[in-house]
């Protein structure tokens, strides 16, 4: 009888598991490209395993505007026709593609730089002068937005990265920001109607106590975007909340999800599995963690993705980039803390994240 028992328990152990990674998850699963090294075999590695370890490859343009040429309508710099060409012919065909671009600066505070001979090169006349509103400006926009969209062919586009982070930065240039965020947006559904057309927003701020950002303007930021946006992206790194590393917020996602009835996704995130330290003017801050710590978040996000019903969570960095970090000549800047973020370590090891990462993508996809 007793063995009867031991076997029926063990059978119902299996069979809860069995139903728990077979049930269908309701969101696609995905990272972007940046590779761990400056090399093609970085570079190839990275895309081979987003074909095996993702259903959607992210190709994120958060490194200027080729200002000039889009308003002139003509070709752009060979530098960046080459990069397209690089990421469209990589691109696994069998994946989804959200393709992301921004009118905003890498630092959040001003018009995103200008793209040519190189990446984040300073603005030129007459746009370092112009105002997001300007006509040049929205003009220019859309029409990098258009031959992004009908070169890469996106499954969703996002046209605003951490869009909000303007609001928290230089609320003196949200109305005009707003301006232009609808005009473009009104083209984009004019012109693709079936293609989602969204913004992402950091969720760390909007979301009240987690930051220092004032709560009262992140809400009106949201509210005036909530008409003009498809989709809320949540931009999500749950370390640069006053929890840091010391605990995981488990009630983030919830908080987040009641803001809106909109669709909502993670359109970046990540945890660090490492140890860093970070400087703030000249004091050093100092974050714990560990490949334990990076598994909670994950199991955390995955299992908050499929209870909102999100349309897609993005883990940022696949694996981790120490020879990058190296070769920007090893700083204590900010980069160090996405370094160690990726579910594979410097060396192409798996962290125990990928594995609770793997069980969900191995579920079946609804819809």
């Amino acid at each position: 009888m007793r063995k009867l028992l031991l076997i029926l328990v063990v059978l119902t152990g299996f069979m809860s598991v069995h139903a728990q990674t077979t049930d269908p998850r309701s969101f696609l699963m995905g990272f972007t490209p940046f590779p761990y090294d400056i090399s093609v075999e970085a570079v190839t590695y990275t895309y081979d395993r987003i074909a095996d370890d993702a259903d959607l490859i992210v190709q994120h343009f958060d490194n200027g505007v080729p200002w000039t040429e889009a308003l002139a309508n003509e070709p752009y710099n060979q530098h960046v026709l080459d990069d397209m060409s690089w990421r469209r012919a990589l691109n696994p065909r069998d994946h989804q593609l959200l393709l992301t671009t921004t009118p905003i600066a890498f630092t959040r505070d001003g018009l995103a730089e200008y793209r040519g001979t190189g990446d984040q090169m300073p603005l030129p006349a007459p746009f370092a002068s112009y105002p997001f509103d300007h006509p040049d400006v929205i003009a220019a926009y859309i029409q990098y937005c258009d031959t992004m969209i009908e070169y890469f062919q996106p499954d969703y586009f996002m046209f605003g990265i951490e869009v909000n982070l303007l609001m928290k930065l230089a609320p003196e240039k949200w109305e005009a920001y707003m301006v232009l965020h609808r005009a473009v947006y009104a083209h984009l559904k004019e012109r693709y109607p079936d293609l989602p057309a969204f913004v992402s927003l950091t969720g760390i701020d909007v979301a009240e106590g987690y930051t220092d950002a004032n709560h009262a303007n992140q809400m009106r930021a949201l509210n005036d975007l909530l008409d003009y946006t498809d989709i809320i992206g949540w931009s999500v790194y749950p370390y640069f909340t006053d929890y840091m590393t010391i605990a995981i917020p488990t009630e983030l996602f919830d908080e987040l999800a009641a803001l809106t009835d909109k669709p909502q996704a993670v359109t970046e995130t990540g945890y660090p599995a490492q140890d860093f330290a970070i400087y703030i003017g000249d004091l050093r801050v100092e974050f714990n963690s560990d490949s334990t710590k990076q598994q909670a978040w994950i199991d955390y996000l995955l299992n908050s993705a499929q209870e909102h019903d999100f349309e897609f969570v993005v883990n940022f960095v696949l694996r981790d980039y120490d020879a990058v970090w190296r070769w920007l000549g090893s700083n204590e800047t900010l980069e160090i803390a996405w370094r160690d973020t990726g579910l594979y370590d410097e060396d192409g090891g798996e962290r125990p994240a990928l594995a609770v990462w793997r069980e969900w993508l191995a579920r079946p996809l609804s819809g």
